[in-house]
């Protein structure tokens, strides 16, 4: 949930799950029971775990719902987060957008890390070419997924102040798993699975 202490990075958790190599587990649920109770505690929240197979047809490429923002014609000269280019008018509306320019760069091995980002919320409407503006501006930060979609999160909430929101990041892949933070306002859950043809 958007208030649990803790973030789990994706390389922790990487480094977590190859500890698994060679383990027997006595059946699925045993899987998901030990992942949930782990993830818990280091969270310090409830952590729901779902496990799907390699060929679950959920897990076939889609594509994300709502509005794309990458068509917009917009002039962009600041590569920095800025929370000043999130606008948000008087209309209350429902709405899902999403941009597949979403790049940051590892703080540790200074690797871009290019994404796709899905914004659902209800609330003021936000001006589109500002949170263009705003995501490209993810550019040259250096960050852990993790912490851009929180960022992210954290910034819409303050500037916008949506009764609603979910911020859900699909990474390209790296070492082998699927990089898909999220963070949402209580009851609100991302798209079911849910990967793009560039995962």
């Amino acid at each position: 949930p958007a208030d649990s202490p803790h973030l789990i990075e994706s390389k922790s958790w990487k480094l977590y799950l190859n500890g698994f190599n060679q383990s027997r587990f006595a059946s699925r649920e045993a899987v998901i029971e030990t992942l949930e109770r782990d993830l818990a505690h280091v969270a310090g929240a409830a952590v729901a775990v779902e496990l799907f197979g390699v060929d679950d047809e959920a897990l076939m490429p889609r594509r994300l719902p709502g509005e794309c923002l990458d068509e917009l014609d917009i002039e962009i000269d600041d590569y920095t987060p800025s929370a000043e280019h999130l606008v948000a008018g008087e209309e209350v509306v429902e709405e899902t957008l999403h941009s597949h320019l979403l790049k940051s760069n590892c703080p540790v091995t200074g690797q871009p890390d290019w994404g796709s980002v899905l914004i659902r919320y209800r609330g003021p409407r936000l001006d589109r070419e500002g949170l263009l503006r705003y995501l490209i501006g993810y550019r040259q930060h250096q960050d852990f997924h993790e912490h851009c979609v929180e960022h992210i999160f954290t910034d819409l909430m303050a500037r916008a102040r949506p009764e609603r929101l979910l911020v859900l990041a699909r990474y390209v892949r790296r070492g082998g798993l699927d990089i898909s933070p999220w963070r949402a306002t209580p009851g609100e859950r991302p798209p079911e699975p849910l990967r793009l043809a560039r995962q």
